[in-house]
């Protein structure tokens, strides 16, 4: 019971929300994880940060770090039985070594589910799983074929299977990157598949990535039920110019629209050049001096968050002083820090919507007349003074400085000026100012979406193309936007009659790269 234990992990065929709960459990508290570099990633998001990650060699490499005391993760596609896991876990077994299989989505059903065909229907229950260099033994079956490994020649394997009896017109679809943003799927029949291949511009030459191919009828039900791959953002590589940690409920609603975010910061965040006016709000706001205490961005919230938590205080030093947020991501920001706001506009979520939804100072129902607006150095004065009409006392007060960022590395300024982004999201006429400042001014290609109208204005001042306007002003308003926009090329294409193209496929000498 002193000595550690190994537990086997099938992560899935790609997609990380594919990984079960027992397997983030694990992974974050495990000593070692051992992973190929196709799981790095992966394992980056849910391990311990303090854990090991090595190369897997063999199960002696195991045993070595679980007999020390360690507990050690070993992570395999798909589910870790029909990749290869039995033999590691039979050495530990013999070895006496306490270990554990956790199942995990296996490839030959998530990526067809993924590409929108069903293994199973009322008229065919028999399913095979083979890998491709099995073809040639493989005789004709009404049962729905799944062909593991059918990147290494679709052509190659359709002749297999026609010359062991299969009808030439049998259906056949192959399936790259399943589950992945990369995920592309070419339907076809076993006589036709090299000639479809080819006009979907795909070559053995220019494919990266697994591909699973479905042999037989179940095919046709790809049309009514394929979801993925038709998500109006699909495939879009979209900039996003905030931190990670600002972008990340705007990161998950691209996700979810099948985009793929990236962030790109374009402005840093310091703390005040003077902190004592921080340090007198932080004593204010304890003694009972404030009625209202204003929040107008999520960063206000992190400064006054941090000071509280320098000085040992939590979000009861509150008590009693009602909140303001400007928006949804403030309000957000407020929650993790166990504050509910008590104002929030509905309509413009910005300081000019916070000004206009704000009560006026009333001497018998307010006791105190103060109110705190920690905001950052170049913040606007619309609210200030607005709160100054009303019969408030506002003490303004710098809680961060933000500054420009440092430049994005070498890869993203070419692809941000040679379009090799489909979309960019400014939520800011700053952000617009800085990422043209640190990166240059995005391709004509690129898809340019704004949170509202000065933001607009700025674009254009810059001579950007603005092709979506948000609503309203927040970041949800601004991402549904750009998915229905999205959605829109997606239906002039069809009507068309032409293949879909991502707004970076249209580039001059653009073409489809995997």
């Amino acid at each position: 019971m002193t000595r550690g234990w190994v537990a086997f992990i099938g992560v899935g065929p790609g997609d990380e929300g594919l990984v079960t709960l027992r397997a983030a459990e694990l992974l974050a508290a495990a000593d070692l994880v051992v992973a190929g570099p196709e799981h790095h990633a992966l394992a980056g998001r849910f391990r311990n940060p303090a854990a090991e990650m090595v190369e897997p060699a063999d199960a002696k490499q195991l045993y070595t770090a679980a007999a020390a005391g360690k507990f050690v993760v070993r992570l395999y596609p798909g589910d870790p039985l029909l990749a290869g896991a039995a033999q590691d876990a039979t050495a530990i077994a013999k070895a006496g070594l306490r270990f554990e299989i956790v199942p995990g989505v296996p490839t030959c059903t998530g990526v067809p589910a993924y590409a929108g065909i069903p293994l199973a229907t009322e008229k065919t229950s028999e399913i095979r799983v083979i890998h491709a260099a099995e073809a040639s033994r493989v005789a004709y079956s009404p049962a729905t074929l799944v062909v593991l490994g059918a990147d290494a020649g679709p052509a190659d394997l359709a002749k297999m299977l026609i010359a062991n009896g299969w009808p030439e017109a049998t259906k056949l679809a192959i399936t790259w990157d399943g589950t992945t943003s990369a995920q592309q799927t070419v339907t076809s029949t076993l006589d036709h598949i090299g000639p479809d291949l080819k006009a979907a511009g795909i070559s053995l030459a220019n494919t990266q990535g697994q591909a699973v191919a479905v042999v037989g009828e179940t095919v046709s039900n790809r049309d009514q039920l394929s979801w993925f791959e038709t998500k109006p953002l699909f495939g879009w590589r979209v900039l996003v110019p905030r931190t990670k940690e600002q972008a990340a409920g705007v990161s998950q609603r691209l996700r979810e629209y099948g985009a793929v975010p990236e962030e790109v910061p374009t402005i840093a965040v310091e703390p005040p050049r003077t902190p004592q006016q921080m340090e007198r709000a932080v004593k204010g706001l304890v003694t009972g001096r404030y009625q209202w205490v204003a929040f107008t961005s999520a960063n206000a919230v992190r400064a006054v968050r941090e000071r509280f938590e320098e000085y040992g205080l939590d979000a009861r030093a509150f008590a009693g002083v009602k909140i303001a947020a400007v928006g949804e991501q403030t309000a957000k920001s407020l929650l993790d820090f166990g504050i509910r706001p008590d104002l929030v506009p509905e309509k413009e979520q910005s300081a000019e919507g916070l000004a206009k939804e704000w009560p006026p100072y009333d001497d018998l129902l307010d006791p105190i007349n103060r109110v705190l607006l920690p905001r950052a150095d170049i913040a606007t004065e619309t609210l200030l003074a607005r709160l100054t009409e009303l019969g408030w006392e506002c003490e303004d007060v710098t809680a961060y400085r933000t500054v420009r960022a440092a430049p994005p590395p070498a890869p993203i300024r070419e692809a941000i000026k040679g379009g090799g982004f489909d979309a960019v999201l400014f939520t800011s006429s700053s952000t617009v100012r800085n990422l043209v400042g640190i990166a240059g001014k995005p391709h004509a290609v690129t898809v340019i979406g704004v949170i509202g109208p000065q933001t607009a204005k700025t674009a254009g001042e810059f001579g950007l193309r603005v092709d979506v306007t948000a609503p309203k002003p927040s970041m949800t308003a601004l991402v549904d936007a750009m998915a229905e926009y999205g959605a829109s090329l997606r239906d002039a294409a069809e009507a068309a009659g032409e293949p879909l193209r991502r707004p970076s496929e249209r580039r001059r000498g653009g073409r489809r790269r995997r």
